[in-house]
């Protein structure tokens, strides 16, 4: 059978990058199911290029850079897949918010502004 199947497509499975276990868990108890999180530090861990076009959209912690360079997952994200997965930032600072919205991430949000936003989300990208 041709992989990803049909049902593969409609799963609604969003990346999240972060190593904050308080911030995932405030995160998770804004999902229900079918929705799902899948917690990564490094893009690769998800497999290639095709697997991450099966998740809805990326939450990316900006506060992470000792454990990942936030502009090698947007720039690996958009020049080498060449993929247009909605990417939704939360923390950084102004100069790494500068430097993402350059290139080309999506939206830009405080911690708290992101767990309230998510719902929103999730209706948004529950085609």
């Amino acid at each position: 059978m041709t992989e990803p199947t049909i049902a593969r497509r409609l799963e609604r499975r969003i990346i999240v990058m972060t190593r904050d276990a308080e911030m995932l868990d405030k995160l998770q108890a804004c999902v229900a199911p079918p929705w799902e999180l899948v917690p990564v530090t490094d893009l690769e861990d998800l497999g290639p290029w095709n697997e991450v076009l099966l998740y809805r959209f990326l939450l990316l912690d900006l506060d992470e850079v000792e454990v990942f360079d936030p502009l090698d997952v947007i720039r690996m994200l958009r020049m080498e897949y060449q993929i247009n997965l909605p990417v939704f930032c939360f923390g950084g600072d102004a100069d790494i918010q500068d430097e993402m919205r350059l290139s080309r991430a999506d939206r830009f949000f405080t911690r708290d502004e992101m767990l309230e936003r998510l719902p929103e989300f999730l209706r948004q990208y529950d085609w």
